[in-house]
């Protein structure tokens, strides 16, 4: 049985839709947080993350005043030392959203003292 032109064109309009339905799939099965709960982003949460499934593709959602705390996405060895490597992504808003990356993400506060005092956080996505 000998097939036209349009049947190929179904197929790559089917193979379309099927991706397009997948990749959607995907996006929503992430999960969203705020961090520090309704106490939001602020000293002694490093804790926060304790017993959390939480999975590459989740948000987090950082609240807090801008005009006292912020948020630095750092390495391991910047989140130990609580130092803000050259180049490090500095978010200010306020409200904040960072997607996680599978793997160990680090977050810090490095306005002076704070991430010493505890307003860091290291979250896992699996």
């Amino acid at each position: 049985m000998a097939q036209g032109r349009g049947s190929a064109s179904v197929g790559v309009v089917f193979g379309a839709v099927f991706l397009c339905l997948l990749l959607h799939s995907e996006v929503a099965r992430a999960a969203i947080y705020t961090v520090g709960d309704s106490g939001g982003w602020t000293f002694n949460t490093v804790g926060w993350p304790r017993g959390k499934r939480l999975r590459a593709g989740d948000v987090l959602v950082f609240k807090y005043n801008p005009s006292v705390h912020n948020v630095v996405a750092v390495d391991g060895r910047s989140y130990s030392s609580c130092g803000t490597p050259r180049g490090a992504k500095i978010y200010k808003s306020g409200n904040d959203r960072i997607t996680l990356a599978r793997g160990t993400n680090y977050f810090i506060c490095n306005f002076p003292g704070h991430c010493q005092s505890g307003m860091k956080i290291a979250v896992t996505a699996a």
